[in-house]
């Protein structure tokens, strides 16, 4: 384990991050120098051949595994087809049979229609558009801690970190922000079982009462586990309670799932957990398995008013995106969305284990493999320690485990869905003898 920390990062890796930085923009403000050459399910070699356990699967991207057979096989396939055929204009097959897939895992029993996009930001922006086209209606209600992008209707809603809004004002109007009902740290000086009831009425008592009327609102959008924000899983009854609040107000209630859906959390979408079934998902990340691609799925008598020429892009529904999209749902359906549940129970049991032993550990938190690990300068004030959090994801690199950081002081696992318990002890090993080494 010392040669190891000693060797981080090696010579090839260093020349490479030379190289980068005289020619990448600096806004993407990488966390730790770790070049990546290749990967194999959940595991990754760096250029110096440094094998790492990925834990972060670059931001719960990389759904099926790195370089999934069946998803290399289907891209190889494509590619030597047809690559690209403006969706916007024309038909192919690949982008029905993925809509055909979609549409047919969504939850309830209604039907629904897509848009494919090209990332989770315009899955977003396009919700934003049809909401406000099908109500006639222009105010957005989002959340404090949340994250849905960084394109401007997208980062209006945004409000998980003050430097991504930064420099940035002013934001799209019409955006207004309320409480999630975070049980462990709530917004108010009330008990976790009273948080939901709060967080919904500070939008009907005040909200609705002083800043927005509710007939001027056309959705509420939120995320099912809060994801920048701290996976934050809410409080029980506050979704609930928002699909409550928007029936009575003829509001359209949005499920941003772009870091949740896809199996990661045992369900094909985390609203699942819920009980409850939304007119709008937005999805991305782990719907292509690392191919860039978004959806913006939403029930058809939401989604059919809009009309040809109402939205559109050049690349959605691009070929290779598509056979992507199709590969990486039917890989979920056939196994992964249960390996996810399984494993993710396994691994949240180890993290217990931990939160048992090291005093620093405030809560852990998820469902299925979107687990958080939230640190604390003490338990009693529950304060973040963001400086810990920092160290043991930075020291945690250096020993061969790739994790990265959210909300203030949160460790997110959202590894690849094909992990296996046999690496979850591996990893349960590191990461005890980081958080030793960073005095946890």
């Amino acid at each position: 384990m010392t040669e190891f920390v000693k060797h981080i990062p090696g010579p090839r890796a260093q020349e490479l991050v030379a190289r980068d930085t005289a020619v990448m923009a600096p806004c993407s403000g990488r966390v730790y120098p770790f070049v990546m050459e290749r990967g194999l399910g959940s595991e990754v070699w760096d250029v110096d051949g440094n094998r790492y356990i990925d834990l972060n699967a670059g931001i719960a991207v990389v759904s099926t595994g790195h370089s999934h057979p069946r998803v290399v096989a289907a891209l190889q396939d494509q590619a030597a087809k047809f690559i690209h055929m403006a969706g916007t204009d024309f038909y192919n097959e690949p982008m029905v049979m993925a809509a055909e897939k979609v549409t047919s895992l969504m939850p309830g029993t209604g039907e629904w229609q897509v848009f494919f996009a090209n990332s989770g930001t315009e899955s977003v922006e396009a919700a934003i558009k049809l909401a406000r086209y099908n109500t006639k209606r222009q105010n957005i209600i989002g959340f404090y801690g949340s994250f849905h992008g960084r394109s401007y209707g997208s980062l209006a809603i945004t409000a998980s970190k003050p430097y991504q809004r930064k420099g940035f004002f002013p934001m799209m109007p019409g955006v207004f922000h309320a409480f999630y009902a975070n049980p462990f740290r709530p917004p108010w000086d009330v008990d976790a079982e009273h948080v939901a009831q709060y967080a919904l009425d500070f939008i009907e008592k005040t909200l609705f009462t002083t800043t927005t009327p509710p007939e001027d609102v056309a959705a509420i959008i939120a995320e099912p586990i809060q994801g920048e924000g701290g996976y934050i899983v809410p409080a029980p009854g506050f979704w609930q309670g928002l699909r409550d609040l928007c029936d009575r107000y003829g509001i359209l209630l949005i499920a941003d799932e772009v870091q949740s859906g896809v199996g990661r959390t045992g369900k094909m979408w985390a609203i699942e957990h819920e009980g409850i079934v939304p007119d709008i998902i937005t999805s991305a990340k782990g719907i292509g398995s690392g191919v860039p691609v978004g959806a913006m799925i939403a029930r058809k008598e939401v989604a059919s008013v809009w009309k040809p020429g109402a939205h559109g892009n050049t690349y959605g529904g691009n070929a290779l995106a598509m056979r992507a999209v199709y590969e990486t749902l039917s890989l979920a359906e056939e196994g992964l969305m249960a390996n996810a549940s399984e494993v993710g129970g396994y691994f949240m049991d180890r993290l217990h284990e931990l939160e048992d032993r090291f005093e620093h550990i405030g809560d852990v938190r998820g469902r299925g493999l979107m687990i958080g690990m939230d640190f604390v300068k003490d338990q009693k004030s529950r304060e973040p320690h963001t400086e810990m959090a920092n160290e043991v994801m930075t020291q945690a690199f250096k020993r061969g485990l790739l994790l990265l950081t959210c909300g203030k002081s949160t460790i997110r696992f959202c590894p690849p869905l094909v992990l296996t318990k046999e690496l979850v002890d591996e990893s349960i090993d590191i990461l005890q003898d980081t958080l030793k080494a960073v005095g946890a």
